[in-house]
C-alpha cells in the first residue's frame, strides 16, 4: 500500500515539497546560480557515464548555461507517484524561453524525475530532460524599447537586473 493511502499528511507534505523542488530548480536555472541547482540533488548524484558528486553537476550547469544569454523556466503540469517515506518519481512539464546567439527560442520540455528523502530533504537524484520542440519565437522581446510598466504592458521590463 502506498504512503498515499497509509499516511496522507505525510503525502501531500512529500508532494508539496517535490512540488518546491521543481520549482526552485527553474528559478536557479533563471539566476545562473550552479550552486543552488547542484545542491539540490542528492550529494552523490550520478552526471553522464563517468562522474558523481555536486562538483561534476555543477560544472555540467555552467557548461549547460555557457552559450545561453536569458533563460526563464515556467513549471507547468507535475505528476509525483510517492512510492514510500523516501522514494519518489514524477514527470514535470517546462516551457522554457531561452537566448540563444540573439535569438529567443522557446522549448516545450518533459522532465522525468527520481526523488528522494535524505535527512529529510527531498532531492533529485535523476532529472531526465525530454524536448517535445524548439522553435524561434517571432520577435525577440530582448529587442524591445522599455515598457516602463505600469504606462505599457508592451516591451522590456526591468528583468533580469
Amino acid at each position: 500500500m502506498s504512503l498515499r493511502h497509509t499516511d496522507q499528511l505525510a503525502w501531500l507534505d512529500a508532494c508539496e515539497q517535490i512540488r518546491q523542488l521543481a520549482s526552485r530548480y527553474a528559478v536557479a536555472m533563471g539566476r545562473r546560480d550552479v550552486a543552488t541547482l547542484a545542491h539540490l540533488f542528492v550529494s552523490d548524484v550520478r552526471v553522464g557515464r563517468h562522474s558523481t558528486g555536486r562538483d561534476a553537476l555543477r560544472a555540467d550547469f555552467e557548461h549547460q548555461l555557457a552559450p545561453l544569454g536569458m533563460t526563464v523556466l515556467h513549471v507547468t503540469n507535475q505528476i509525483i507517484d510517492v512510492a514510500d517515506a523516501d522514494h519518489a518519481t514524477g514527470v514535470v512539464g517546462t516551457r522554457a524561453e531561452l537566448e540563444l546567439d540573439g535569438e529567443l527560442i522557446v522549448q516545450l520540455i518533459e522532465y522525468h524525475d527520481t526523488y528522494e528523502r535524505r535527512q529529510g530533504d527531498w532531492l533529485f537524484t535523476r532529472r531526465k530532460h525530454r524536448l517535445w520542440y524548439g522553435a524561434p519565437i517571432g520577435t525577440n522581446p530582448l529587442t524591445l524599447a522599455p515598457a516602463n510598466w505600469p504606462a505599457s504592458a508592451v516591451g522590456m521590463g526591468d528583468l533580469p537586473d
